[in-house]
């Protein structure tokens, strides 16, 4: 890490959580099987990619030559927080999106079979009154 000028620990430091949290995602998708677990799977990429972010900036100026760009530094710093941002909403919209019904005319099934239903019945009076 000394080629791109940053110290080994303060790499741990910063990828760390996110690799944790993504074992710990792949743990529970695997286990708990949520409704929409592509979702789930986009936000912890898209959270460890924003953790990346500064250091693969960093490789690319150390192997292409571009150091002293700061424009170009200055434009990412606004990017990670939008990156981590949009994560969080990915895994919002993964927990409160509801369950995925492979046929959308199929009606959602009771969560209590012991449930009771109850439905009108036509009777013949009401037959006259409907046009």
């Amino acid at each position: 890490m000394e080629l791109i000028g940053v110290p080994a620990y303060q790499l741990v430091r910063s990828l760390g959580p996110p690799l944790v949290l993504l074992a710990v995602a792949a743990y529970l998708i695997r286990r708990r099987r949520p409704s929409r677990p592509g979702l789930v799977w986009a936000a912890v990429g898209v959270n460890l990619g924003a953790a990346a972010l500064p250091y693969a900036w960093l490789l690319l100026q150390a192997t292409a030559g571009i150091g002293g760009t700061t424009l170009v530094g200055f434009i990412m710093t606004l990017v990670q927080p939008g990156l981590v941002f949009g994560a969080w909403l990915l895994m919002l919209g993964a927990v409160f999106a509801g369950t995925r019904r492979t046929n959308p005319r199929t009606p959602p099934e009771s969560a209590d079979p012991d449930e009771m239903i109850l439905e009108e019945v036509d009777s013949p009076r009401s037959e006259g009154r409907r046009r």
